[in-house]
């Protein structure tokens, strides 16, 4: 790896104090959040302290207070929840309360605060910034503290992260923690639907969401749900009997499993709630199924963060840090949210705002309302379940004439059939005719097609590997065989779901338009490669996947690792000609170094880390 080099020059934290806490519900991913505050706000040459306990800390003060150091933050980045506490408090909410907190924070020299936690606790630190110079004249004028002080610390920088696994805070598209409450869910109905298909079972399966269905809505379009409640969009007035008519077609098509997913503030068109009980006891007395009910509860909040949170919380620290460098007193307190991919600050009190404007628009059963205002991602998470998950009718279906062929190349990627799926379903609601290609290229020359149908995808959201069959073969070798497959079933678009042969055999493909024209049709590659190497797309299906159980492999080598001295540890990843996985991996283990082909390296690299006690380096091929 390249040495280091001195980033954000023009910025210096020397002669700043930044405060970071956590408050409100603890969520995983904050650990790694405080630890890339700590650690960029030292690189930037700040001095950062721990507010223990969150604001219950700050208006206590003493050493709930504390300067921290680079190593402060070892070996947290994996612990889930916050090691620096949360608490709820009272006194905080009174004048008085916010009042001491300024005495404490101006005793350290803190006007630059990182608040992580929900909207409930990045409002409050509004207040305490727009407060803020009162609060230094009333401590002044009651002696506390010089007028040179409060003069040296006239105003406080706020600067939010939203930590919420229930996605609910407007303005982001992920909140910290959210991806690995996903994670827990989705563990659980893997381990369900064993034991439900051997009993012919309906699950009732209660997630957390209060007040917002993402969880719910996400974790059914993950799993294949048959059923899916939230507060944001409730069913229609005749629910009972259509839900009903569903699960009654899965059991006379001999569907041996029913999954039924429900948001803890799932409610009806009139506001009433719908829980899990009530659908359970609806499901017995109508259809007589055998029927249970499973409440995940803080199962939801607990266990080691994901490798999405690890990263995205890392990277919301650093520009937390620069947002409170570059602030003055004029600039309103901003939140630092996520956005496409990147990390972006938007002004607090919007977002605050537009979250409550979500719950006044339920409240008033403006519901379609309150959908759009939860943003673009919520919305076009609802379409697509509804589109994957209730089929139509023959006669509602449009006629296109149009026959669509899917196949998978290269190497498998978990989450391959996931996109076959929803390519399948789609295409179908269209009116569109569906072809499975099996073994890629090779099996497209060989004739390897059949019409796949709606029922022919169910249960493949979960499957690993490539149920069609994936081979790295290109096409150039099979045109005339392809061409004549192609002609023979009439195929009018083609879908390559796969890694970067996908890509090359689709650029194979066009440039042959000129001698064949069968291949002059409408084709799509959908990335899916655990190496995320596809040009044009920041995330191919798969890679996810992939870090996850590298992050998983670094967590328990971290484990022995602890236990020895003088030991380093490489880890080779997969990756080829990118680096993508060991450069993320690297940041999501909170590796020493990371080894790319992209950057120069050699073995003087190593045997500098070497002498480092205890160390921990990851590499790749």
């Amino acid at each position: 790896m390249a040495q280091p080099q001195k980033f954000f020059e023009n910025l210096s934290g020397a002669g700043k104090a930044i405060g970071v806490l956590t408050s409100g519900g603890d969520a995983q991913g904050m650990n790694a959040a405080v630890r890339a505050v700590v650690r960029m706000g030292i690189y930037v040459e700040a001095k950062v302290y721990f507010v223990h306990e969150g604001y219950q800390g700050m208006v206590d003060g003493g050493d709930n207070i504390i300067e921290v150091s680079w190593e402060s933050v070892s070996s947290i980045l994996q612990v889930g929840g916050t090691v620096i506490g949360s608490a709820r408090c009272k006194a905080f909410r009174s004048r008085e309360g916010r009042l001491q907190a300024a005495y404490n924070l101006i005793q350290k020299g803190i006007t630059n605060l990182c608040v992580i936690g929900g909207d409930g606790s990045l409002t409050g630190a509004n207040l305490f910034r727009e407060e803020w110079s009162g609060l230094l004249e009333e401590l002044v004028k009651n002696g506390k503290i010089a007028p040179a002080a409060a003069k040296e610390h006239s105003h406080l920088n706020i600067v939010g992260m939203v930590g919420s696994i229930d996605n609910d805070f407007c303005g982001t598209d992920m909140t910290i923690g959210t991806d690995s409450a996903l994670h827990r869910i989705i563990e659980v109905v893997d381990a369900i639907m064993t034991t439900a298909q051997s009993h012919q079972r309906t699950f009732v399966l209660e997630v957390m969401g209060r007040h917002c269905g993402y969880l719910a809505l996400v974790s059914a379009l993950a799993c294949g749900a048959d059923w899916v409640f939230i507060p944001e969009s409730p069913p229609e007035e005749d629910w009972e009997n259509n839900m009903c008519v569903k699960l009654s077609e899965n059991r006379a098509r001999k569907k041996r499993l029913n999954i039924i997913i429900v948001s803890e503030g799932a409610i009806d068109r009139q506001n009433n709630p719908i829980t899990s009980e009530k659908i359970k006891d609806l499901v017995v007395s109508r259809l007589g199924f055998d029927t249970r009910v499973t409440i995940l509860g803080h199962v939801q909040r607990g266990g080691t963060p994901s490798a999405f949170d690890r990263i995205l919380a890392s990277r919301m620290g650093v520009e937390c840090v620069l947002a409170l460098l570059e602030a003055t007193a004029e600039t309103p307190a901003c939140v630092v949210s996520l956005c496409g991919n990147q990390a972006v600050r938007l002004p607090l009190m919007e977002c605050v705002q537009m979250t409550q404007e979500v719950q006044k628009a339920m409240d008033e059963r403006r519901f379609e309302d309150a959908v759009r205002l939860r943003g673009r991602s919520f919305e076009n998470n609802l379409n697509t379940y509804k589109l994957l998950s209730h089929k139509k009718n023959i006669s509602e279906l449009p006629k296109s004439n149009f026959n669509v062929a899917v196949l998978n190349v290269g190497a498998p990627a978990a989450g391959m059939n996931g996109a076959v799926r929803s390519a399948v379903r789609v295409g179908i609601t269209e009116g569109h005719k569906m072809f499975a290609v099996n073994d890629g290229f090779e099996g497209f020359a060989k004739g390897q097609i059949k019409e796949i149908r709606w029922g022919d995808v169910g249960g493949w959201t979960g499957q690993g590997g490539s149920i069609l069959g994936t081979k790295r073969t290109l096409p150039a070798k099979y045109f005339d065989q392809i061409a004549e497959q192609i002609r023979a079933n009439s195929i009018n678009a083609l879908l390559v779901i796969g890694g970067f042969e996908a890509y090359l055999g689709l650029m194979e493909l066009t440039v042959a338009r000129g001698k064949y024209d069968e291949f002059c049709i409408p084709m799509v590659m959908v990335p899916a490669t655990v190496s995320n190497n596809v040009p044009g797309s920041d995330f191919s299906i798969g890679a996810d996947t992939a870090l996850n159980t590298i992050t998983d492999t670094c967590d328990r080598i971290k484990q022995s690792a602890s236990g020895t001295k003088r030991r380093v540890f490489i880890i080779e990843t997969m990756g080829g000609y990118c680096g993508y996985l060991s450069n993320m991996g690297g940041l999501a283990a909170g590796a020493d170094a990371a080894y790319i082909f992209e950057e120069q390296f050699d073995i003087r690299e190593l045997q500098v880390l070497t002498n480092i006690e205890g160390r921990f380096i990851k590499s790749v091929k």
